[in-house]
């Protein structure tokens, strides 16, 4: 049998380089990324679309004929900023897989309220800055709030820090209306501001 120099041949005597069929270059596999509908999904489709139908609506604001900036521009830029967020929150949804279902934990009054306890902590301390703020006004009920419901979620550990952010966030939105924007915020009958 004669030999090809292009490499071992069969018994017909070709070359088995002509005789084999010609194999696909590997093409390096994409990982696939796991696509899911869970809770989350559902959540951030329902802000989607409450986002296009309140951006649908500012359209509805009425005009003036004063001033440069139009009335719809701060509701459509906070509305385009929530639904962009909504967004990654509907694609980190999709990738993170199913929802895990959760294990039943202690039931009756007490169970319910260590299960919610955070979000008893919100309604409860926004409550109450609601019915302070006739008495000690924005700012002061601002930064009470900020600052105890930032203590009551994140620990009294940290308590000094949570000081300085309620201080900084609530007094320097209060300045910039108060000042910059010369905006009238309700004013404390005991504080005077």
């Amino acid at each position: 049998a004669v030999r090809s120099r292009r490499g071992p041949s069969n018994p017909f005597g070709r070359p088995l380089w002509l005789t084999q069929p010609a194999r696909a270059p590997a093409t390096p596999a994409r990982p696939e990324i796991p696509m899911t509908f869970n809770r989350d999904s559902i959540i951030a489709i329902v802000l989607l679309l409450a986002c296009g139908g309140l951006l649908v609506a500012s359209f509805d604001i009425r005009e003036p004929d004063y001033g440069q900036l139009s009335p719809a521009a701060w509701p459509r830029a906070v509305l385009g900023a929530t639904a962009l967020l909504s967004l990654i929150y509907l694609v980190q949804s999709l990738r993170a897989g199913p929802s895990q279902v959760a294990t039943e934990g202690p039931r009756g009054l007490a169970g319910f309220a260590a299960h919610w306890r955070n979000v008893l902590w919100v309604f409860a301390l926004f409550l109450a800055y609601l019915l302070a703020m006739p008495w000690i006004g924005m700012l002061l009920g601002g930064i009470a709030f900020a600052f105890l419901l930032l203590t009551a979620l994140g620990g009294l550990r940290l308590a000094p820090r949570h000081a300085a952010i309620a201080l900084v966030a609530v007094g320097g939105v209060w300045a910039l209306f108060t000042f910059g924007l010369e905006v009238i915020l309700p004013r404390g009958e005991l504080t005077g501001f």
